[in-house]
Order: C-alpha cells, then structure tokens, then sequence
C-alpha cells in the first residue's frame, strides 16, 4: 500500500528543553529523507516522534491513509534476554504485535460488543500487511542469504556483534512497511551487508526516513536532507542528496557569516562616526559658553550653530544604526578537536606474523605472515566473522598462534579502540576508570580533558558500563589524546559518532606518524586516510594488496 506521511510545524524535545520546532516535512513513497546534526540534536527523538511513540511539543503527525503502517527500527545496543532470532524477526517486522492485536480481537468476536467485528477486520487487514501470514516461510531465504546460518532457535545474546547486524539487516529485509523508520541501520554491517542495505532502500517504494553517520551511504541513496542544527537551533530542509546538501549548506554557512560581518561592519562604522560627530559636538558647546576676549556675538552665535548641526548629524547617525536590520551572529556547534597523543618511536618493525595459524573452535584463522612497520598506515577489512579482531589479537600479542609465531617490537606504545568499546573499567564511574589508565592526571586535569570530549558531570560521575556507545567511544579518544601512542589500533571507530566528530577524527589520523591499523566498512574514512595498505581478510585468510 502507498502511504504519507506529514509532519506540520514539529516541535519536538524532553522536559524543558526544546531540541527543533516548526519542522514541516512530508514524506512521500519513493522519498527517501536523511536526517543529520549533532549528537544529542534530536534525531532519534524525532524518528519516534513521527513512528507515534513519543508526543511532539508541538504540531502533528498524520499518514494518509490514516492505518498506513508506519514501521520504526530503532537503534537496539542490547539485545532482549531468552528472546530467539525467530522471536526477534517477528518483533522487529511488527508481526508478533499484529498477531496478538488479531489474536486478542478474535477471542473478543464471541462477547456483546457491537464493534468486535469491525476492530477484528481492521486487526486482520494490518495482520496480513505486516506479511505475518508467511514470515516464516520468508526467513530460511533471506537469512541463507545473508550468511546467517546459526538457526531461528538461536538466542540473540548468543551472536556475535556481526550476526546480529545481520539479524537487523534481515528484519529490515523481511518487513511489509507503508513507511520506514530507521535509526542507524548501518552500524556493524560489513560491506556485503551496506550494499544490500542500499540496495534494498533504493529499491522501496515505501518512504523512508533514516538516520545515519555513514557518508558514503547517505551520498548513494537520501533524496532530501533534514538537518537538526542544535547550535542555531534551526531545523533546515535540503532537497537533492547528501553531497548537494553539503555543498549547499557550506554556501548558506558563508553567506551568513558574510552577513552578519557586513552588518557589524556597517554598525561600527556608524557608531564610531556618531561617537566623532558627539565629541565635535560637545567641544563646539563648551567652546561657544567661553566668553570670547573681543564679545564678539555673531562669532559665538555662528560656533553654537554649528554645534547644533553636529548634535543633528548625531541624531542622523543614531537613526541610521536603529533602522539596521539587525543579523545574529551564526554561532558555532560544539565540535570535538583532538589530537593523538605521540609517543617516543619504536623499532623500526613494530608487530610480525610469520606463518602464523590459530584455531578458535570451528575457526580457523592463517597461516598468515604479515610485518607492520613504523608509520605503515594498514586498512583491515573483510566481511564479518572473517578474522579480522583475531588478526588484531595475533598481532597485539593477546592471543598465541597455535602453529608459526608472533612478535610485537620493542618500545611499541599501543593506543586502541576496540569494537566492544572495552578500554575502560565497565563496573567503575567513568572519571575513576581514566585516572586509573592515565595516572599521571589529576581528577582536575581528567575532569577537564573529558569536558573537551563532550563528556560532562554526569557522564563522568556514571560508570563505564551504563554510558552510551557514542560516550564510550568519545571517551576511548579521549585516552588516545592523554596517552603517548606509537601504534594505533582502531577497530571501527566512527560507530556511533556524529558526523562532526568522524571529520575530526579524520583530522586527527592525517596528522599522526605513529602506526595505523585501521579496522573499518566506513568506505569515506577509508578513502580519506591515506593508506600505504590493504589487508583483505577472508574466511581467515589475509589477502595483501
């Protein structure tokens, strides 16, 4: 069914604080609408603004027809305990909530209500959209194609973080949506994956609205771009797609700025000038009240007009600066700037495999022999599952090879961020847990060093283990910038920042000169870095190229 969806004059936040307002924003089948701006701007909040989970502050939302199914896929970082992939498709597609909305207006059918049958019939219309009648008959397929071979009856928590991107992907993939929600549907997908995820989007006819920090992504297939600007509290609507966007954004940003110094320009330049003509003024007056030596009258009559001609250009200039119009001056967004800490250089190899070969259960990763020198730049990709962390632990030394060897250099001072986010105490408040692994910093120093993150008092008062994956990882950067580094490990490391960020981030590896092995699907970051390497790894084989 073709389904708007329309948003009129949208306000939307928490508490007291007001995120956007008046957004006027339709959605049409085929559209396919990203929403971008700075963490904490409100694009999760408005993405359950319109799927009707959460109220707006103001305006409305409203979909023609009026029972169009409106799916939302939010962002999910745990997974429900005891709940099976089968159990986790059905949830994730709507089916398992229509099927107990049908199921419930059934067993009404027998009772006194003179509506039962009419709410059964709608209830039974949404169960067949929803595509519950043959859900299961769908799921062996699209999970046979994705590579998700563990079964329906495998628990959730059971899955690694690349089966349970997958799992999402699937969810998404078997879902029967008028109009589709998505929040961050990109995070831990490996590049199989972001191709059949495009793929699928380009190819709705439903609308869609999707949030997403994955730039290569947004580029190939968002049609209209909404951006939460949270600095200028401003709610801006672009038509044509990201790249356009940011090429028109970048405009608007310089015209405004050219604006605003135009007027402040301008106003200065009267101001001062009504300051010369007051001080003209005032010594013409004082000068004229002076009894001259000779009395002469026409003479002190002649200074005191011409006092009043320069009190009257006052008045001319003061009238000029009132009827300015006014321009505010564009503030800027708070933006993480960093640097990698640099430490003392290592030797000259920093880390080696040779003919080195592991077994992990079924697993079996190698024989790989690899050499990472000083200031390689290696980019490690690979789908997920392939070995790619246990590359990184061979390499690392924190985990042995069962056959060949592995050896990290000397003087080799190692900066990671990990996939899991684990660089912390999870179970000590977040300022104990740096002070720990910096414990040349004082709690002052640590405060302050989090604050330039974004990281404020109640972030650093709350323990490792309760912070976001966002806070987590801005918190991992942190200690890249506090700590010497001379080998710097990063295994996905623009999940869950904002795009902001990710462009400080790439700021920050062109500037470093220490070893790289970068661990990422971000095709842009890729690209931006500037590697001397790829390494390509493949059912646990590692392909140089």
């Amino acid at each position: 069914m073709s389904a708007t969806l329309v948003a009129k004059n949208l306000s939307g936040g928490h508490a007291h604080r007001t995120l956007f307002e008046a957004l006027d924003l339709t959605v049409a089948p085929g559209d396919v609408v990203g929403v971008v701006g700075a963490n904490g701007a409100g694009k999760s909040t408005l993405l359950r603004i319109l799927a009707g989970a959460t109220e707006p502050l103001d305006g409305t939302v409203s979909a023609a027809p009026s029972d169009a199914f409106v799916g939302w896929l939010p962002q999910e970082h745990e997974r429900v305990p005891g709940e099976t992939v089968a159990g986790y498709l059905a949830r994730r597609t709507g089916t398992a909530a229509a099927t107990e909305a049908m199921e419930a207006t059934a067993e009404a059918l027998g009772s006194d209500s003179p509506t039962a049958a009419d709410e059964y019939a709608v209830a039974l219309d949404h169960w067949l959209a929803s595509g519950a009648s043959d859900l299961d008959d769908r799921i062996g397929p699209v999970l046979a194609d994705l590579g998700l071979d563990t079964g329906t009856d495998a628990l959730m928590t059971s899955l690694s973080g690349g089966q349970a991107a997958r799992a999402a992907l699937a969810a998404l993939l078997l879902s029967r949506f008028d109009v589709v929600l998505l929040d961050e549907p990109t995070n831990d997908l490996d590049l199989a994956g972001l191709e059949r995820l495009e793929a699928f989007v380009r190819g709705l006819r439903a609308g869609v609205v999707l949030v997403s920090h994955d730039r290569e992504f947004l580029s190939r297939c968002v049609t209209r771009i909404v951006e939460l600007d949270l600095a200028q509290h401003q709610v801006a609507v672009y038509d044509g797609g990201y790249d356009a966007f940011l090429e028109e954004r970048a405009i608007a940003r310089r015209h405004a700025r050219e604006a605003y110094e135009e007027y402040a320009a301008t106003k200065a330049d009267l101001v001062g000038r009504a300051r010369t003509q007051r001080e003209w003024s005032s010594q013409g007056v004082r000068n004229a009240m002076k009894k001259s030596p000779d009395n002469d009258k026409i003479r002190r009559k002649a200074s005191m007009e011409s006092s009043e001609k320069q009190a009257q250009k006052v008045r001319q200039m003061e009238s000029r600066i009132a009827r300015l119009d006014e321009v505010e001056e564009p503030r800027k967004e708070w933006v993480l700037q960093f640097s990698i800490g640099s430490a003392p250089r290592s030797s000259s190899v920093v880390a080696t495999l040779n003919e080195a070969a592991v077994a992990l259960g079924d697993f079996r990763f190698g024989p790989a022999s690899l050499q990472v020198n000083a200031r390689d730049r290696i980019g490690i990709t690979g789908p997920n599952g392939a070995g790619k962390t246990t590359l990184l632990r061979l390499l690392l030394g924190r985990l042995a090879p069962d056959t060949g060897s592995a050896a990290l250099g000397a003087s080799v001072a190692v900066g990671e961020i990990d996939q899991a986010r684990t660089g912390l105490a999870e179970d000590a408040l977040l300022g104990d847990a740096v002070e720990a692994a910096v414990p040349d910093l004082s709690p002052a120093d640590v405060r302050t060093l989090l604050a330039k993150f974004g990281l404020k008092a109640d972030q650093v008062g709350s323990r490792v283990d309760r912070l976001s994956p966002g806070e987590r990882t801005r918190a991992g950067l942190a200690l890249l910038q506090a700590r010497g580094v001379n080998l710097l490990v990063l295994d996905e490391p623009t999940n869950h920042l904002d795009l902001p960020a990710i462009e400080q981030l790439e700021e920050a590896l062109a500037g470093y000169d220490g070893a790289l092995l970068l661990v990422s699907h971000d095709r842009r970051l890729l690209e931006s870095v500037a590697l001397d390497q790829r390494w390509d790894v493949v059912d646990g084989r590692v392909t140089v190229r």
